[in-house]
């Protein structure tokens, strides 16, 4: 087994060279790659049988719906490595450029142009896509990716780091540009935190523990992501039909991931003819049709309307990852926005209202990286909004924020021309 340290090496002598790879070289790997995985569906599914069956008990069902890869799943991946490939390359654009007028530095040609990050070090849980959607961004972006998979879904991630590594040595690109971090102990995580000069940027994708272990441990620049509190918001104003709809699939369609509903926030003024059809739609309904009944967790007010379990004080600050939803019936909609900012976690958060005054004050108030406006949740997602795929939900403000696509994984510099100034 080769260590961290090992890794990190090989990871940064290719870095050198990925900044140098031209546009057309980086596109052909990464068709390449994508063409890999398909190939090589057998022996990732067959991985990925071994993870499934270790973690069989000792993980949710929806977590395991999480590591669980199949055909279609796969061919997802690799058309998502596709999609990336057909974007622009981000690595060279000129963001400003002048030319100075005065004083001694008159005549100086300055230009900021974006270069790669360099080596970009990713620790993720039980989701084998994240290392082909990493791995992808990172290429086209021209640096190295260090990937630290959780151990639940360790053997499906060398699996997949394994194809696409084939795919770049075929297309002539350093395949060390993608390593996998051998070692799935909590120590290997910490060396990856430490490792100033051979990581660049340390992106933490899972639940709250690691986000804020890395976050408060790292001496390398890290960025905070992905916990999920979403809060979806049925204004007395709403179309109940559509926040139906809406809030059914923020909920249901994949609790699992960060952009899925936990709580649900309802005017008092429809209320009661909301939250009856509610129950109906997520608990009845779906016992009828053998699927996972939601679990609500009412406040005094909504459980005065509907029956579930009552509230704890937890549930308002709960990522619950489940088929569970917290919900709270509150006066206003500036009660829904003062609400969402105190149990927020900066996430993604949505207003089902047809009253523009409503909606004015809910997307200027509320802070988070994504603001729904009657729609779901669920659309925070690099693919959804045109990034191919997404290195992570970023909820800090600097230097990236929401999904984090090309742009978000190159850095810039000053390149300055002169003829002879002194200064």
């Amino acid at each position: 087994m080769r260590t961290t340290q090992e890794l990190l090496l090989l990871a940064k002598a290719a870095s050198r060279k990925g900044g140098l790879y031209t546009t057309e070289q980086k596109n052909a790997a990464l068709y390449l790659a994508a063409d890999a995985l398909i190939e090589e569906t057998k022996p990732i599914l067959a991985a990925n049988d071994l993870d499934m069956v270790q973690a069989e008990g000792r993980i949710s069902q929806v977590m395991l719906d999480r590591l669980m890869l199949n055909e279609s799943r796969i061919q997802g991946m690799a058309e998502g490595i596709r999609q990336v490939a057909a974007l622009p390359d981000p690595v060279g654009r000129v963001l400003s450029e002048k030319t100075c007028m005065e004083g001694s530095a008159k005549g100086l040609q300055i230009k900021k142009v974006t270069v790669p990050m360099g080596v970009i070090s990713i620790i993720y849980e039980s989701r084998p896509n994240v290392t082909s959607d990493a791995a992808a961004l990172a290429i086209k972006a021209g640096s190295a990716c260090v990937l630290r998979s959780g151990k639940d879904a360790w053997r499906s991630a060398k699996a997949i780091v394994t194809a696409m590594q084939k795919g770049l040595e075929k297309a002539g690109l350093d395949p060390d540009l993608i390593q996998l971090v051998e070692d799935v102990s909590r120590q290997s995580a910490v060396d990856l935190m430490r490792a100033r000069g051979l990581v660049d940027l340390l992106i933490p994708r899972g639940g709250k523990g690691l986000i804020q272990t890395c976050v408060e441990q790292s001496i390398v620049p890290c960025i905070e992501t992905g916990t999920g509190i979403c809060h979806v918001y049925v204004d007395k104003a709403a179309d109940l039909k559509k926040a139906l709809e809406i809030v059914d699939n923020a909920k249901t369609s994949r609790p699992s991931v960060c952009n899925a509903e936990e709580v649900l926030l309802v005017h008092e003024g429809v209320a009661e003819a909301f939250l009856p059809v509610l129950k109906t739609r997520l608990v009845d309904d779906r016992m009828v049709y053998g699927k996972p009944p939601v679990e609500l967790r009412l406040d005094d007010a909504a459980a005065r309307i509907i029956p579930g379990t009552p509230a704890g004080p937890e549930d308002f600050d709960t990522e619950f990852l489940d088929y569970i939803l917290a919900v709270k019936v509150v006066p206003s909609v500036q009660a829904a926005v003062d609400h969402i900012q105190e149990h927020s976690t900066h996430h993604s958060d949505a207003i089902v209202t047809e009253d523009p005054a409503a909606a004015a004050t809910f997307t200027a108030q509320v802070d988070s990286a994504a603001v729904y406006l009657n729609c779901s949740t669920r659309f925070t997602d690099g693919g959804e909004f045109g990034l191919g795929c997404e290195m992570g939900i970023s909820t800090q403000k600097l230097h990236a924020r929401g999904p984090m696509g090309l742009e978000e994984l190159c850095s810039y510099k000053y390149i300055v021309t002169g003829d002879g100034q002194i200064r």
